[in-house]
């Protein structure tokens, strides 16, 4: 049964940060906290909760309704589970409010804080713009919040660094809010970071723009959530003894037209050694498809991962975007990932995978080479020694815990491993640390007068 609202929004935001924020300060966390306090700014319900209201009335963009359940999980795959959902990635925005809200490391007084999170619903808000009534009001976007953040709320939390030490999480490539405000008529998108006033907060998205300077790419949430130390534990034990019956797979829609792109290749390829013996291999097939067209695959995990843990390299193709959800699930998976364009990911996670260690459990086969000059990727693949291929997914499996959202509430071993979320907040708190610095080195340069 789809979870309806009321009964989501009043479910969904059950816990104020007031009371976490007691429990942190009854916790004596002092020595633990120096430079990592956080103060999360109150916004009207209009600017979060409220916009879930809406949630079956995009019809282009389709009904999210189910997906808000469990504080944005989404609902379980199954009854019986008690870590896999069908969990959307542009619910992310709920996940992260919801972790927030049990940060070690909150703070009622905004003087005391490091940075300051704006729990909005900035990718959600957007929809009206992208697939709804006010597709050709989309420079507004935003403007109703830089308002209420430096004018009406407490403006002097804004003031104090015009922006500089706030952050906040749009569950959408950044692209979607990159329109500058002057087209006329609106493509899609929205103009949100293109607002100037904006251009000082950090905005974490799922996909960043190659010159990123106000925002940060992190990892799209997969649809495993474990709650303890033992369900993850038992998870990485299934992948380690996974048989990888299949040298390469690829989980996804497109490459059907005539067209030249790198999907059509992977797809003609797979179809041209589907019939070619694997025999002396150690492998039972060379490639298999799993068609994920018309967005069938998006909530239905089962239908990539047991796939993905049957295969040892999982091919990572760009599409309308560069980044692919099917990155992280491939990782979960121990597939190791096959990349055609650095903007799939290396240019994109820095804080989550590390740029300089992507040798260590990827490929990268440059798009051009395929498409335009014949490279097979079945031979680039069998030519990965057994032994580095073995290497490459014990990376993985070391690497798994940074690319996973754990569930809100989790015990307390399994927060000793810090997960996509820990990590995401670390590094908005050094970049924040950073901006902060450099824009008092401005100021003192300035003669005292600052910059905006």
């Amino acid at each position: 049964m789809l979870l309806r609202l009321p009964a989501a929004l009043t479910v969904l935001l059950t816990i104020s940060a007031a009371a976490l924020v007691v429990t942190s300060a009854e916790s004596d966390l002092e020595s633990d906290c120096a430079n990592r306090w956080i103060h999360i700014r109150h916004l009207p319900p209009k600017f979060n909760r409220n916009l879930l209201a809406n949630c079956s009335e995009y019809p282009v963009f389709g009904d999210f309704c189910p997906y808000i359940s469990n504080h944005g999980l989404g609902q379980k795959t199954h009854n019986s589970t008690h870590s896999w959902y069908r969990t959307d990635p542009f619910m992310l925005e709920l996940i992260f409010h919801r972790r927030m809200l049990e940060y070690p490391c909150l703070t009622s007084d905004p003087k005391q804080a490091n940075a300051i999170f704006v729990p909005y619903y900035g990718g959600i808000d957007s929809l009206k713009y992208l697939f709804g009534p006010e597709v050709n009001s989309s420079f507004n976007h935003g403007l109703d919040l830089y308002h209420y953040l430096a004018h009406l709320d407490a403006p002097s939390i804004w003031r104090k660094n015009f922006g500089h030490d706030h952050f906040l999480v749009m569950a959408r490539p950044a692209w979607d809010f990159n329109q500058p405000s002057t087209n006329d008529p609106p493509i899609f998108g929205t103009s949100f970071l293109q607002v100037p006033e904006f251009f000082n907060v950090t905005v974490l998205t799922l996909e960043a723009r190659a010159y990123p300077y106000q925002e940060q790419a992190i990892p799209y949430p997969t649809s495993f959530h474990p709650p303890n130390l033992g369900f993850f534990d038992s998870w990485v034990n299934r992948v380690r003894k996974s048989r990888r019956s299949a040298l390469m797979l690829f989980a996804g829609g497109g490459g059907i037209s005539a067209n030249p792109n790198v999907r059509r290749s992977i797809r003609l390829e797979c179809d041209s050694v589907s019939n070619m013996s694997a025999n002396g291999t150690g492998y039972g097939k060379f490639c298999h498809l799993v068609d994920c067209s018309n967005g069938i695959c998006e909530h239905d995990p089962i239908r990539y991962m047991k796939p993905m843990l049957q295969a040892s390299f999982c091919l990572q193709p760009p599409g309308d975007n560069p980044t692919r959800r099917s990155t992280f699930d491939a990782i979960l998976a121990g597939c190791i990932p096959v990349f055609f364009e650095e903007l799939s990911a290396k240019k994109q996670y820095g804080w989550h995978l590390a740029e300089d260690k992507y040798n260590e459990f990827s490929v990268y086969i440059p798009k051009e080479d395929v498409v335009f000059k014949g490279l097979k990727i079945m031979d680039v693949l069998m030519g990965v020694p057994r032994a580095e291929v073995r290497r490459k997914r014990e990376k993985i499996l070391e690497m798994m815990p940074r690319i996973i959202y754990r569930k809100h509430g989790s015990w307390l071993g399994l927060r000793s491993k810090k997960d996509a979320f820990d990590i995401a907040v670390e590094g908005a708190l050094r970049r924040i640390k950073s901006r902060l610095e450099e824009e008092g080195e401005e100021i003192s340069g300035n003669g005292g007068v600052g910059l905006l």
